[in-house]
């Protein structure tokens, strides 16, 4: 009998990307929450800042910063924009944000209904194209730097509608997800 040729198994990436990041970037992966009970996660060097696991996650926006210049966690928080009035403390957690700051949000569930637009502005001035065409139960996903550039390369955002006719989970489109390496040393 011969013997069976066995491929290795594949060896894991930060972050679950398909082929890893280039030496001297940051592997990170957003992935927005679809339907009621896969949640939002973000991902960043491997470890996971928000998440089901890390039980930090909950409707409407949830926003992790790093340092960018030490790869730290600053902060992670979460934003009702369903009920209640976050809306107005979501915007002054965005201003006080640190310069040299990495900004990575995901909506799970509503990310939309009191979501005002002090808000929207400041996503918007750290770059979101989208944030002002958000919409009920839209899935959405955003990175941003706060006091640099990222490289034009770097997807940025991604937006789904929620649309009855397409929607994968009752009332929910399917969740989206980005993901992407950034480079060091950028000023």
């Amino acid at each position: 009998m011969r013997p069976v040729a066995t491929a290795p198994a594949p060896k894991r990436q930060k972050c679950d990307h398909w082929s890893p990041c280039p030496p001297d970037t940051y592997a990170y992966r957003l992935l927005s929450g679809g339907g009621r009970d896969k949640y939002a996660k973000i991902c960043f060097e491997d470890e996971v800042l928000i998440g089901e696991k890390t039980g930090n996650v909950a409707r409407g926006i949830n926003i992790a910063v790093v340092n960018y210049e030490t790869g730290k966690v600053i902060s992670t928080k979460y934003f009702d924009m369903y009920e209640g009035d976050n809306s107005g403390p979501m915007a002054k957690f965005i201003q006080s944000t640190p310069s040299k700051s990495l900004l990575f949000m995901v909506t799970h569930d509503d990310g939309s209904s009191k979501l005002k637009a002090q808000a929207k502005d400041a996503i918007e001035a750290l770059g979101s194209k989208e944030i002002k065409n958000m919409k009920f139960r839209s899935s959405w996903v955003f990175v941003a730097a706060k006091g640099f550039e990222l490289p034009s390369e770097i997807e940025r955002e991604k937006i789904n509608h929620s649309d009855q006719s397409k929607n994968r989970y009752a009332g929910w489109p399917a969740e989206i997800q980005i993901e992407g390496c950034i480079p060091k040393g950028l000023r």
